[in-house]
């Protein structure tokens, strides 16, 4: 299941694609009520602060987009410019490169790239300063194999086992991989006859329609579009993988970590949006700002009912809601934190996995790259208790295997 470099390049590369990304909000008629971008005021203090953050089409890039949008941004003396990224590889190399300052990115993407398993030289370079968001993506398969139901493993191995499919992911060792392998290791199938390649997420729905594969992992909208276009069906969220699992993070480069009073106030305006998006009434506006062409290009209609946990499987197998675990993006600062025993435990599945032949060392890299003593600052400015569970152990649902961060080579060993 290792992927060809030169394969991987040509799948899932592209140019980025720079958008004008203000005055959504001004453009439906505004929101006074809200703070929208031209009702919102800077605070004093010199000339706007210049940022410029990347953002993949998917529906948890909407913190970064509505701190834009609301006027978050501005409020605190900053212009932020958006830009929108072709694939995970070109966000890689725009951080890398410092064509952009920081990004909405996989959660693993730093780790994959300062662990050799997402492409080019290893390197630190790239930080994590926050969550963005958990849960919210799901495995998504073709029709033809809707008899492995919801969330069935067994039903799934079976269903699996009688073909060799194709399935797609949307970056080597980031959140949509893992969640991806860790589901077919619980299935138990032969993972010698599964192949695994990488697509951009908004160019997964197109190529499952054409037959390049039967299945991939991925955000949302393009769960419920595959959904909404009669091509394929939720097989499970991946909340029900590992609930609260940490998805995209505020992925920013080496020059801009070190610039922390204004990276500070980009994450202050950033968890004010999240804050604004967890009131559940107002998902169905961020639907409709996310999903016009410069951002996500989806109907806010396919973007809404997943937002608040209500979820179509598809394929004639029913409805299923979320109540406690769907797209979160603020949950009273429990979602932002940026905990080094998560990342522990995407570096100890990168060896349990085989994406890696030898142990990384985990430690360093973790140290490097989650910036929990900076999120710490900024929740403390924005009054907000830092959750107290970083290197405790935790346990995943799908399998109910326990995670010691402290201890992870004994997840490395285990086989199941």
């Amino acid at each position: 299941m290792d992927i060809k470099r030169r394969d991987f390049l040509r799948l899932a590369g592209g140019a980025s694609l720079a958008v004008a990304a203000g005055g959504v909000l001004a453009a439906c008629g505004g929101d006074k009520d809200k703070g929208s971008v031209a009702t919102a005021t800077t605070k004093a203090g010199g000339p706007p602060r210049k940022v410029k953050l990347g953002f993949i089409a998917l529906t948890d890039c909407a913190s970064i987009v509505m701190a834009h949008e609301l006027g978050y941004f501005a409020e605190r003396n900053l212009e932020v410019t958006l830009e929108k990224q072709a694939s995970w590889p070109v966000t890689r190399d725009n951080l890398l490169n410092g064509q952009i300052d920081g990004a909405h990115a996989l959660f693993g993407l730093p780790l994959a790239v300062a662990s050799g398993v997402g492409g080019g030289v290893p390197s630190t370079a790239l930080k994590i300063a926050m969550v963005l968001n958990t849960n919210g993506q799901a495995i998504t398969l073709s029709k033809s194999l809707a008899g492995a139901g919801y969330a069935d493993l067994a039903n799934a191995k079976a269903v699996l086992e009688k073909k060799s499919p194709t399935l797609a992911m949307t970056f080597p060792g980031g959140t949509h991989d893992m969640w991806l392998r860790y589901w077919l290791r619980a299935t138990g199938v032969d993972e010698s006859k599964v192949k695994i390649i990488p697509i951009p997420p908004p160019q997964m729905v197109a190529n499952m329609k054409v037959g390049t594969m039967d299945g991939y992992c991925v955000g949302e909208p393009w769960g419920a579009v595959a959904v909404n276009d009669g091509i394929g069906f939720t097989h499970i969220a991946t909340q029900d993988i590992w609930k609260h699992h940490p998805e995209k993070a505020l992925v920013v480069g080496e020059k801009f970590a070190a610039q922390t009073d204004v990276l500070k106030d980009v994450m202050g305006a950033i968890l004010k949006a999240g804050k604004w998006l967890d009131n559940l009434a107002n998902r169905a506006k961020a639907a409709t700002v996310i999903g016009v062409p410069g951002y996500v290009n989806a109907a806010p209609a396919a973007i809404e009912g997943r937002l608040l946990g209500k979820y179509d499987i598809g394929a004639g197998i029913g409805t299923r809601t979320f109540t406690d675990d769907y797209m979160q993006f603020f949950n009273d600062g429990k979602v932002n934190f940026p905990r080094r025993g998560h990342a522990q435990w995407f570096l100890a599945q990168y060896q349990r996995l085989g994406l890696l032949k030898t142990a990384p060392n985990a430690n360093h890299i973790v140290d490097s790259i989650i910036m929990s003593d900076l999120y710490a600052q900024v929740a403390d400015a924005e009054k907000l208790t830092v959750p107290d569970d970083d290197m405790k152990p935790f346990v995943l649902k799908l399998d109910g295997a326990t995670f010691d961060p402290k201890n992870p080579q004994e997840e490395v060993k285990r086989a199941a």
